[in-house]
């Protein structure tokens, strides 16, 4: 495969009407299947998560398999041990920003049992990079086993918005475990992406429990994304 990407686009300026809230915490564990219960804890301290779709809960992952370390199991009730330097980011909308922070900052959440204090937060601008990834794309029915199917509608889904995708690559599916039960998902690369296309689509986002981190894309240089979550998964 021949994959080429233009890391610095020009004539192009991020708006910040979305923007990433990047928290410092306090957590030493936390279940790697913690997105809903992460949801949950925050929804205590910001009943409003589930009003304004346009807020997203990134999933905390660490490094992935390297020096030895390996991806805990959480079929054995395995947690992820985090480091000093692991963060809680949260999509915002600019008008909700000093809302969110001042919400969160010095709370404690209780997550599946595992605490977490929550600190300042920094503003990180969402990326112009032309390629972008999502972890977990929540599958429609007939999907698990048919990833063109899947592909195709979120092509058809991002054409109906204007985007003309070129490049797309998904890795494998991934069960996790939402409100009302698990949940069937994907993950997926988009490539060649005009700046402009890549900062709507971190904006909007595809598909449904943001709060989740479901549909959230971030920038990735190259196509060792799917990889990595295939690992993860």
């Amino acid at each position: 495969m021949f994959w080429q990407e233009d890391d610095k686009p020009k004539g192009f300026t991020v708006p910040d009407d979305i923007v990433d809230l990047v928290f410092d915490i306090e957590c030493r564990e936390l279940p790697v299947d913690h997105a809903c219960d992460l949801a949950d804890a925050i929804r205590g301290q910001l009943p409003q998560l589930d009003d304004d779709a346009r807020i997203g809960v990134h999933n905390i992952h660490l490094a992935g398999s390297q020096n030895g370390w390996e991806r805990p199991d959480p079929k054995l009730g395995q947690r992820l041990m985090l480091s000093r330097r692991t963060k809680l980011t949260i999509r915002v909308p600019r008008e909700r920003r000093a809302e969110i922070e001042a919400a969160l900052r010095d709370s404690e959440l209780d997550i599946a049992g595992c605490a977490m204090r929550i600190g300042k937060a920094r503003q990180k601008m969402l990326s112009n990079q032309g390629t972008i990834f999502s972890r977990y794309v929540v599958l429609e029915g007939g999907e698990a086993d048919d990833e063109n199917r899947f592909l195709q509608r979120i092509v058809d889904h991002l054409g109906a918005r204007g985007i003309r995708v070129t490049k797309a690559l998904c890795g494998k599916t991934a069960e996790v475990q939402g409100p009302d039960g698990p949940v069937q998902t994907r993950s997926i690369m988009l490539a060649g992406l005009k700046p402009e296309e890549s900062v709507r689509i971190q904006q909007e986002g595809i598909g449904p429990l943001r709060q989740m981190g479901c549909g959230l894309f971030i920038p990735h240089k190259g196509i060792d994304a799917v990889k990595k979550a295939e690992d993860d998964s």
